[in-house]
């Protein structure tokens, strides 16, 4: 059973506008395509009985973390949503210390770094003078290759170097007591933490339900079974 965190967003169904819990089907259909049972969290202040029967967690994508957790004053191009920071801040933490299997997936591994004492960069252009990390026009995602570290969980599951996705304007500035195991070799920007001393709890910068490879699903899939 593998929980996943979701947006509180105005959407529509049908001909009728509400506000509703969304999520893109793609990390649903991640979970079940690598043996698991997706269990959707709302983001409406959950308390952290919502991991009771839960194997294993995935912290999703989407809006912007409060560089207020961070002790930092948002950037012009910040947009938060504080109930979502609350609410997944308080289930991560809870998460890590029952040491339950854990995937951090793009703003998913920010937040997993702001846990461990860690910083943001709030806009990448202004840092890395370009936007390959999330293209201001043409496909979706940006595409850029990624080296893992030796000896790393990361580099067990995926191998030397991978090309990924990416879709984000934020990035890991200081990555705090995580471990960062994987970096953009064009830029350097930390692509994957990890925390080595929990059976399975890595963060990775770009979006791999949006992909056919889903070997970290797959992994962290076997890790809850285990």
């Amino acid at each position: 059973m593998i929980g996943l965190t979701t947006y509180a967003e105005e959407a529509r169904f049908g001909l009728n506008d509400t506000f509703a819990a969304v999520l893109p089907f793609a990390y649903v259909q991640a979970v079940h395509s690598s043996g698991g049972r997706a269990v959707l969290i709302t983001p409406d202040a959950p308390d952290v009985d919502a991991l009771d029967g839960l194997d294993g967690i995935v912290f999703t994508g989407g809006s912007d973390v409060d560089p207020g957790l961070y002790g930092e004053q948002p950037h012009p191009t910040t947009h938060v949503k504080p109930e979502r920071d609350a609410a997944e801040m308080m289930l991560l933490r809870a998460a890590l210390a029952a040491d339950l299997p854990t995937l951090a997936i793009c703003r998913g591994m920010q937040l997993m770094s702001v846990a461990y004492g860690g910083r943001l960069h709030q806009h990448l252009p202004d840092v890395l003078g370009h936007d390959n990390h999330r293209p201001v026009s043409g496909p979706k995602f940006g595409f850029h290759p990624v080296d893992l570290a030796p000896g790393s969980l990361a580099r067990r599951l995926l191998g030397e170097s991978l090309e990924v996705n990416s879709f984000h304007h934020q990035g890991v500035a200081d990555p705090g007591k995580l471990t960062a195991t994987g970096w953009c070799p064009e830029d350097n920007l930390i692509e994957v933490v990890e925390d080595q001393s929990l059976r399975f709890a890595i963060g990775v910068q770009w979006h791999p339900e949006d992909t056919t490879d889903h070997r970290l699903f797959a992994a962290l899939v076997a890790a809850s079974r285990a």
